[in-house]
């Protein structure tokens, strides 16, 4: 087995496995904020719960679809991997599941 090969894989095994790791986070937090009430939202200054749900709609989405698309393709536009936009997406469901989940949770 040629070096570069085994390299290879273990690069893009853990970019999938990462990539596994960031889409539960997204989806966790979509899935979160479907079942909170709205009001809580607006009662703890969070926003309203369609931008959330937006938020972290968007962001399982587009984690998803970095998993659904080859390593690699679409390098520029951040899909398949580590990207500009996955890095975005997983930031908008961590910051909604470490900062507004808490105290919406609260009522």
């Amino acid at each position: 087995m040629d070096g570069k090969f085994l390299i290879a894989w273990i690069q893009y095994g853990t970019f999938y496995v990462t990539g596994l790791i960031c889409a539960g986070v997204a989806v966790w937090g979509f899935i979160d904020c479907l079942i909170r009430k709205g009001p809580a939202f607006e009662a703890n200054l969070k926003r309203t719960k369609g931008f959330w749900l937006g938020l972290t709609g968007g962001a399982a989405f587009v984690t998803l679809l970095g998993l659904a698309l080859p390593q690699g393709s679409g390098f520029i536009f951040g899909f398949g991997g580590y990207g500009l936009f996955n890095i975005a997406a997983v930031t908008a469901a961590g910051v909604y599941l470490a900062d507004v989940r808490p105290a919406v949770a609260r009522r």
